[in-house]
Order: structure tokens, then sequence, then C-alpha cells
């Protein structure tokens, strides 16, 4: 009997694991880090833990990456805790506000949540009245006060007494309660208003006084993929990504065939195009806006000669849906916009500059006289007006890549740079030497009779 019984209690303690999990939340809130909430919300729920704590001290961040943690939080099936260790400023007040219970670190801060640019500036009435609505339903759905959530974002609002279980409580400690002036509420303001649930030095203590003493605390790191995603969506990172990734383009126009400017620029392109889908900063219909341009480059350069309305097609799909890519899916103002077209030009203008430069200092290095120009005279030799290609004239080769109109072509078992007298050859094409001057090679397509 006694073993029966062990093994239904080992089976009881299998479903039901003495363990909760700890998931850090500081620093700046980015578009990396739902990701990573998401997922130790999940692994905590699989493993049946009896909560989740959320360690935080922040003084904010984006408001569509504190609105996915928001909704992960509000969706979870086990208990969530937001253990307010020091601040929780602006975002971090919204993800705070969506945990079921609030506790706060002696001498802590939660609140002035009303949306800046980045510049400081207070967000365009659209974008406030989206936070404030959005901190006052979240404080709602955990029974928390409506008007001090609004309080916090919004400074025009005022109020002289609180609703408490039916009674009414006159409000005199706040200074955020007048016009003019946002709330930020201390730890005992809190705890008095019943926005927290009470109070912890650390998280031992925080644990002895949930009754969680003895259980196993799991602590939460990011994994090296959301590592890579959240360097991959800093915005100077994401400016990089952008800025060569046209610099690869672009170069690759200049240039016969296809090579390594356009594989890095691709490159470039595709880490930000993932690493934004992963942090639902891009979209579906963003994405198939950037691959249609892709794929409209791609025809132009490799299938249609010359560089025509494809290629500037392409170009216009991907600069438009690179620009969509800053755009977060929450309200914005004119102000955001603005600074996210500001931003994209500075991109495009560094790709242009950077690519001016590249060229520069391309056309002085001794790989590029080979690639352009390879036997070029030695100075030591004397100089003559003449290759020594002469000999090729009348001689039939084949096209070692596409010509559009310039290309490689192999002839006599050399490989020399030509160009074509107009017209695009595809690669593997018979072709026939018509005539050398200096170091011009011009080719006609054989025609077989």
């Amino acid at each position: 009997m006694k073993r029966y019984l062990l093994i239904i209690l080992s089976c009881i303690s299998f479903l039901h694991p003495n363990v909760i999990y700890r998931v850090p939340i500081d620093g700046t809130i980015d578009l990396g880090l739902p990701p990573f909430i998401e997922r130790a919300i999940e692994e905590a729920e699989n493993n049946n833990a009896k909560a989740i704590i959320f360690d935080i001290n922040t003084f904010g961040g984006r408001v569509d990456a504190a609105t996915q943690i928001k909704d992960a939080i509000l969706g979870s099936e086990i208990l969530t805790i937001a253990f307010i260790n020091r601040r929780a400023i602006s975002a971090g007040a919204l993800i705070s506000l969506s945990c079921e219970k609030i506790y706060m670190t002696g001498g802590g801060l939660i609140g002035a949540a009303t949306a800046v640019d980045m510049s400081g500036k207070k967000g365009s009435e659209k974008v406030i009245s989206f936070m404030r609505e959005e901190m006052a339903s979240t404080a709602e759905s955990r029974g928390r006060s409506k008007e001090i959530a609004r309080g916090m974002v919004d400074e025009e609002l005022s109020f002289t007494h609180l609703l408490f279980d039916g009674d009414s409580v006159e409000v005199n400690d706040i200074e955020g309660r007048k016009d003019g002036k946002l709330i930020s509420l201390t730890t005992e303001q809190a705890l008095k208003y019943h926005i927290a649930d009470g109070t912890a030095e650390s998280m031992e203590l925080l644990l002895d006084s949930l009754g969680y003493s003895s259980v196993d605390l799991i602590e939460s790191s990011e994994n090296w993929s959301e590592a890579v995603v959240r360097f991959l969506t800093n915005p100077v990172v994401a400016s990089l990504l952008t800025t060569f990734g046209f610099l690869g383009i672009l170069f690759e126009l200049q240039s016969p065939g296809w090579g390594i400017p356009g594989f890095v620029g691709l490159t470039c392109l595709f880490l930000s195009l993932s690493a934004s889908y992963i942090a639902k900063l891009a979209t579906v219909s963003d994405m198939i806006i950037i691959f249609a341009g892709m794929a409209l480059l791609l025809l132009e350069v490799l299938v249609i000669p010359g560089f025509g309305v494809i290629g500037v097609g392409g170009i216009g799909f991907i600069i438009y849906g690179l620009y969509l890519l800053l755009l977060p899916e929450v309200p914005v103002g004119d102000e955001i916009i603005n600074q996210a077209m500001d931003g994209f030009l500075i991109g495009i203008v560094g790709a242009i500059i950077g690519l001016y430069l590249l060229a520069k200092i391309m056309i002085k290095t001794k790989f590029w006289e080979q690639l352009t120009a390879p036997n070029v005279q030695d100075k030591d030799d004397g100089y003559t007006n003449t290759f020594g290609w002469e000999s090729l004239v009348g001689k039939n080769g084949v096209a070692d890549s596409d010509l559009h109109p310039s290309g490689w072509v192999k002839v006599s078992d050399q490989r020399v740079f030509v160009v074509s007298e107009g017209e695009f050859i595809e690669k593997g094409t018979q072709v026939q030497v018509l005539s050398v001057d200096g170091n011009r090679i011009v080719v006609r397509e054989l025609i077989k009779e």
C-alpha cells in the first residue's frame, strides 16, 4: 500500500513541481525582449511552475515592445508577480501593472509612463490616448485603479478622490493628482492606493513572504538566438545593416554578373528582415513588399540586359518596405513618422556616400587593376598604346559571365574583360572578337549558320 502511495505522490510531484521562474527585465525595453519573455512564460507553463517572478528595474523603452510583453503576461495561465527592484518607469510600469501581484523594494518607484519621442518631447494626442487607455485597461484587468494608471500617462488629468471597495478615499499626497503633473508612486504610496501588494528587499525575502522559501528558483536568461535578435534590432546595428545592404546592392549594379558585393548586401538585408520579423516589427505585408523588390532586382541584374524600369521598381519596393519596418504597430504621431523618415534617409545617404568612397578607394588597389585591366603595363617596361590583345581580333570565344553589356570572356586560353556592342549576352554563349582598342575589347554574339 505504501508503495502505491509513494508512486501516486511522485506522480503528483511530477505534475505539479515545486518550482518558480525568475525572469529579469532590466535596462532598456526593446523589441528583442518580447521573444525572450514569451519563451520564459511558455517554459514555465509547460513545467507547471507555481509562479513567474519578473524582476523589474528599468527606465522604460519602446511602447510596442512593452505591449507585446503585457499581452503575453495577461495571457499566462500561472501566477505572475512583478518584483519592482528599485524602479518601473514608463514601459516598465505597463509591464508591472499586467502582473497579478506587485511587490516593491523600499525606496522603489512606479509610474511616469507618458509617451515621448527620441528627443524627449511628449507624443501626439493619438499616441497619448492609446497609452493612457492601455494603462487603464491593464490596471482594470488586475483590479487596480484606472485613474492612477491614466494619471501616469496624461498630466492633464486631475482628481481629488479615489474609490476603493465602494469607499471614497481623499487623495492629498500624490503630486501627480494635480493638473500638469504626471503620477509616480513611491513604494509607500503604491501600497496605500492598492497598486502594490507588498514589499521585499530581496528575492529571498520575497519568496519567504509568499510562502515559497522551499521552492526551487529557476533563473531564466536569454539564449544565443534571442541575444542575436536583440543585437540586430539595436537601432545602431539596424541602421548599419540597412546601409551596408544598400551599399552591396548599389555596388553590385555597377559590376558585371553577380558577386561578393551583392551577396553581402542581400545578407545584411536578410539579417535585418529576419530580426525585424522575429521581433514583430515586420509584418507579412512588409516582407512581401521587400521580397518582391528583391525579386525584381535579381530579375533585372541576372536576366534582363541593362538597367531599366524593372530595376528601378525593385529598388523602390525595397526602400518602401524597409521604411515600413521603422514604424511600430502601435499608433504613432507625426513626430515618430518624421523620425523614421529621417533615420531612413540617413541610411540611404550613408549608403550612397559609402559607395562613392568605396569606389574611390577600390580603383586605386592592385586588385581593382587586375580585375578591370589584367596584364596592365609595368612602368619599367616603358609605355605603348597596346596591351598585346590585337591578335585576338577575329577569334572566337565563350562568355564566362553574363555581359550587361560588359563581362568576362574566355578566348585563346585567356580570360579577358570585354564589352558587347550593346546587347545582352548570356554566359556560355559563343562570341567573336570584333576589335581591340587599348584595353577595350568589343565582341559580338556568334550566330551559328
